[in-house]
C-alpha cells in the first residue's frame, strides 16, 4: 500500500462500512473496533475489486513490508539514498536482517539485494528519462560510488 491510488482503495472500502481506522503507511492499517467476518469478506472483496489483498499470513506481511520499504526509499524519497538498506530494513521492520533476506529469498526466488537493484535500475531509468540529473548526479543520489559503478548494474 505505498502508492496514493492504494491508499485511497483501503480507505474508501473502510468508509463503506463505517468502520474508524487509523491509517498506518507501510501497506497496514489500524481498525479501531472489533469486525465481524462478514466486514472481513467484505472488506477482502472491495480490496480484490481494487487489485489489492487482505493477508494474513505473518511471513507474507513481512515480505510486503519489506518491499514497501524499499520500493518507498527508492521510488518516492527525494533525499539521496546513503543508506545501508540491511541495517535500515531491520531498524524499520524491527526484525533481524538475515531473517528476513532468508525468508524473502525463499518466498520470492530473489534476494532483497536484487529486488533493490531492479527498482533502483527503475527509479535510474525514470531519473533519465525525466533528464533533471545528468548520469553523474544520478549515481550520487542512488548511492553509486561512480558512473561506471552504476552502469554496471544495466
Amino acid at each position: 500500500m505505498v502508492s496514493n491510488r492504494c491508499k485511497l482503495a483501503v480507505r474508501e472500502e473502510l468508509k463503506k462500512l463505517g468502520l474508524h481506522f487509523t491509517p498506518v503507511e507501510l501497506g497496514e492499517v489500524e481498525i479501531m473496533e472489533n469486525i465481524t467476518m462478514q466486514q472481513r469478506e467484505q472488506i477482502k472483496a472491495g480490496l480484490h475489486l481494487s487489485g489489492l489483498e487482505l493477508m494474513d499470513d505473518k511471513k507474507a506481511m513481512l515480505i510486503e513490508k519489506i518491499k514497501n520499504v524499499i520500493v518507498e526509499m527508492v521510488h518516492y524519497t527525494d533525499d539521496v539514498i546513503k543508506v545501508n538498506f540491511s541495517d535500515f530494513l531491520s531498524e524499520k521492520l524491527n526484525h533481524d536482517y538475515t531473517y528476513m533476506a532468508n525468508l524473502f529469498s525463499e518466498v520470492q526466488g530473489t534476494t532483497i539485494e536484487q529486488f533493490i537493484i531492479s527498482h533502483k535500475i527503475e527509479r535510474i531509468k525514470e531519473l533519465i528519462i525525466y533528464g533533471e540529473l545528468n548520469i553523474t548526479e544520478i549515481a550520487w543520489k542512488m548511492n553509486y560510488s561512480s558512473v561506471a559503478h552504476l552502469s554496471n548494474q544495466f
